[in-house]
């Protein structure tokens, strides 16, 4: 059995893990994962008791119950390489044993369940609804640096996307990769199904353009009209693909939850969400407190 370097997996001296700064003890098995670090406490707030508060960078943690059952939320940050820090992190703290560095030979699945905000590009999503992404489109070609990629993206639908926008070879390969089939089945009546870009910048990869401008000008019109078996792009985000894909290559069930704060079919924009941002956070706690 391998024995994982300290240089690939650094545990501090406190026995917590790198970056994140938790303890295997910490860790639930639902895992609700925020990028405002500040969100934390909006979701915690709603915990009927908190067991642990930590905190390293970007990374806030809080563990404690809601409705009785253990839960979890983690602030990452902005962006795909802090999901990939994150969910690596998560996995180690469930599937490794810090002594002896090895695997642990029974495997503990984690539920990792992404809230975020989200900007809508169909002209039907209004500011304000909520968009389960059934399946992630990932622009950062995080997935493609991992062994048994192919395995867990759907093929097809990579093809058809790539053939229909002309994609740019200097672009890194975009995948698609579906979220958890129990958690889609699980919130489908108080969600809308999309099929979610995860994109690895704010601006030029989500074709805006306020100084420098875009390397294709009409990326955002292609993704826009893409139709797959009636299956239409839905929304721009900034971390679930990286999400779903290493969640399924890991063994874990993942799904990523958004609420529309922008219309970019309209060129409109809600800067007072938070009252948007809430009540999913209320629907999704309530949601998990029920998940098997």
């Amino acid at each position: 059995m391998r024995t994982i370097p300290s240089s690939e997996l650094i545990i501090n001296d406190d026995g917590s893990i790198f970056h994140l700064h938790l303890r295997p003890e910490q860790l639930a098995d639902t895992v609700i994962l925020v990028g405002d670090p500040g969100r934390v406490a909006m979701v915690s707030e709603f915990f009927d008791e908190v067991e642990c508060r930590v905190s390293n960078r970007e990374f806030n943690t809080v563990t404690g119950r809601y409705k009785g059952k253990r839960m979890t939320v983690l602030s990452t940050g902005i962006g795909i390489g802090n999901i990939d820090i994150s969910v690596t992190e998560l996995d180690a703290l469930a599937n490794i044993d810090f002594t002896t560095r090895q695997v642990k030979p029974e495997f503990r699945q984690l539920t990792l369940v992404r809230l975020g905000t989200s900007g809508a590009i169909q002209p039907d999503i209004k500011v304000g609804e909520v968009v389960f992404s059934r399946t992630s489109l990932g622009f950062d070609g995080l997935l493609n640096y991992y062994a048994g990629r192919n395995e867990v993206c759907d093929l097809s639908l990579e093809e058809a996307f790539v053939a229909h926008t002309g994609w740019n070879p200097q672009l890194p390969a975009p995948y698609f990769i579906d979220a958890d089939k129990q958690l889609f089945d699980h919130f489908k009546d108080v969600t809308r199904e999309g099929i979610t870009i995860a994109a690895p910048g704010f601006y030029a990869p989500q074709g805006r353009w306020v100084r420098l401008q875009p390397q294709d000008l009409k990326l955002n019109e292609k993704v826009e009209s893409f139709d797959f078996e009636g299956r239409k792009i839905t929304n721009f985000e900034m971390e679930g693909s990286a999400l779903a894909g290493l969640a399924a290559l890991m063994g874990h069930r993942a799904a990523t939850i958004c609420t529309i704060i922008a219309q970019r079919i309209a060129l409109d924009a809600c800067t007072d969400y938070k009252p948007f941002v809430k009540r999913m956070i209320q629907t999704a706690l309530d949601k998990l407190a029920t998940l098997d």
